[in-house]
């Protein structure tokens, strides 16, 4: 595909669950996009899948969707146990593909995802929807353009009460269970973006029986000395704020900094401001989706095999200090780590 080839991308959708089903939406609503084919290992769900989404064609298996002609890209939508196993069948099948947060269970299996995307020459992307956000790039260029002087601090926290059972893949370290990979990447990816790969990784966590954490703080230091602040847990309520403190003011996320529609900005002898972006505002997931697919499309339409906005050195990054998180909290995973 090049800049002179604006054609509708055709998407295949791997797996079923929430997040295929909420992200599916998010595509039918895009004129330039159609979702032309579903893949699950449960043939009967595929076919239910695209029954109810009106998608032509139904795969029971993930390697006939990987085979599959009529198909441009590929969005992984499994458990982060299986990104690793979906997404290297997809690029090995010559797919690009757009695969879910967390990336991998771990670096290495990032790693060798991000080697064969880049041997086959193919698009690879995390889909870290937070940096796709027309919101959250105004955030940045208002933090570079010096509006709270120089970043020294972030505080990010994502948590929300859930009873899992025991069997549940929250709970399961088989199926790399636990907070900090399906919420601790959300904070962990925003200080990031701002301050980029920490120096120094601390961690406390309290684990359940099956030995996955529920509940982790992280504090990521720099050697020039900014700090990060972080927690995730299933086991409160605590919303999803961010903070941004600088040297002339701070920048305030007052929820769901993760797909977020406004932020305000304090600053000393200053009115304070607060930026709203409405189109993010409708839905904030489908439409925080919306700006992620349009990436992939751009990228895949003018040749691009990364994107800028979710380069991989990032998501690799991203992954590295997930591990030192949890190394430090003692979260293995069988057969992986």
């Amino acid at each position: 595909m090049t800049q002179n080839t604006p054609r509708t991308i055709r998407w295949g959708i791997l797996a079923t669950g929430g997040i295929a089903a909420t992200f599916t939406e998010a595509l039918q609503s895009m004129p330039d996009a159609e979702v032309v084919a579903v893949g699950s290992r449960s043939p009967q769900g595929a076919k239910t899948f695209a029954e109810r989404y009106g998608i032509p064609r139904a795969h029971g298996s993930w390697a006939e969707l990987a085979a599959d002609d009529g198909v441009d890209v590929v969005y992984v939508a499994t458990p982060h146990s299986a990104h690793r196993e979906a997404a290297g069948l997809c690029l090995e099948a010559g797919k690009a593909v757009l695969c879910e947060k967390a990336f991998t269970l771990n670096e290495r299996e990032a790693q060798e995802l991000a080697g064969l995307a880049r041997e086959r020459g193919l698009f690879l992307m995390e889909a870290m929807w937070t940096y796709c956000n027309p919101l959250v790039r105004h955030l940045l260029a208002t933090v570079a353009d010096g509006a709270i002087g120089e970043v020294r601090q972030v505080a990010a926290h994502f948590g929300f009460p859930a009873d899992f059972p025991p069997e549940h893949r929250m709970r399961d370290p088989e199926l790399g269970g636990g907070a900090v990979l399906d919420l601790g990447v959300y904070p962990v990816s925003f200080a990031q973006m701002l301050l980029g790969e920490p120096d120094a990784v601390r961690a406390w966590a309290h684990l359940t029986p099956e030995r996955v954490d529920d509940t982790t703080g992280i504090v990521l230091g720099w050697n020039d000395g900014a700090v990060a602040t972080l927690s995730c847990t299933f086991a409160a309520d605590t919303g999803a704020p961010a903070l941004i403190g600088g040297t002339a003011g701070r920048i305030e996320i007052p929820d769901g900094f993760f797909h977020a529609d406004r932020f305000t900005v304090h600053r000393d002898g200053l009115p304070t401001r607060t930026v709203h972006l409405a189109d993010v505002s409708d839905d904030h997931d489908r439409s925080t989706m919306r700006h992620e697919a349009a990436e992939v499309m751009r990228c895949l339409r003018e040749g691009a095999t990364e994107s800028p906005l979710v380069p991989l050195d990032g998501s690799l990054s991203v992954m590295r200090t997930l591990d030192r998180v949890r190394q430090e909290i003692g979260v293995t995973y069988p057969g992986v780590d």
